[in-house]
């Protein structure tokens, strides 16, 4: 039963897996709003149902990593070492992220390809934004469960906004950066550096709070 369940487990995440590099091939090639899921369906070898049985939403066929970051963050705060804050924790994955060049580190050759179907498409920077504010209040109900704080504590939604707000400054400075020509590999290191500092000062804000 358990090998039945491992098998049909990995071919789920086979087939979402293909679904998504399909649908972003096309996006890539033809821009996101230029694309039907029907299209995406036939180009994939399967049914518009399945697609969306895997992506409720087009905009996700893109966007398809979200899943994934929520699992990391959660298994950072809820893993960590004894004595070693949320904020701590989330630092050290970022930053291990971005030295691995882990697809969800933010910055890695060809990613402005991927920048630039998003600014291209107003669906898919409203969805992204959506994902952001999720984000957060994932991150929110992790530093409460952390603190078991009180249901109207105002405190863990604090911490998450300026962990996102610096996460997203930083990101940000370093998109505009590789649009504007800098070598990869000097944005990369900067960012490092930049992400460590911000969210270390996020630490000292929060204890303050």
């Amino acid at each position: 039963m358990t090998e039945t369940l491992g098998l049909r487990e990995r071919k789920k995440r086979q087939t979402r897996s293909l679904i998504s590099d399909v649908a972003s091939g096309l996006f890539v090639q033809r821009g996101f709003d230029n694309i039907t899921v029907a299209e995406v369906a036939e180009a994939a070898g399967v049914s518009a149902k399945t697609v969306f049985n895997y992506f409720p939403r087009k905009e996700d066929l893109f966007l398809d990593r979200y899943p994934e970051a929520v699992e990391l963050v959660t298994r950072a705060v809820r893993e960590r070492a004894e004595g070693e804050t949320p904020v701590a924790a989330l630092r050290r994955l970022f930053l291990g992220m971005l030295r691995d060049g882990h697809p969800l580190g933010g910055i890695a050759p060809g990613y402005e390809v991927f920048w630039q179907v998003i600014l291209d498409s107003p669906a898919l920077r409203a969805r992204a934004r959506e994902l952001v504010e999720e984000f957060e209040g994932v991150i929110a109900g992790l530093f409460a469960e952390a603190a078991g704080s009180d249901p109207g504590d105002p405190a863990p939604r604090f911490a998450a906004a300026l962990v996102v707000a610096a996460y997203r400054a930083v990101y940000i400075t370093s998109i505009d950066r590789i649009r504007a020509g800098d070598p990869m590999q000097d944005v990369i290191a900067d960012r490092a550096v930049q992400l460590d500092r911000a969210l270390r000062a996020v630490e000292h804000a929060i204890a303050a709070f």
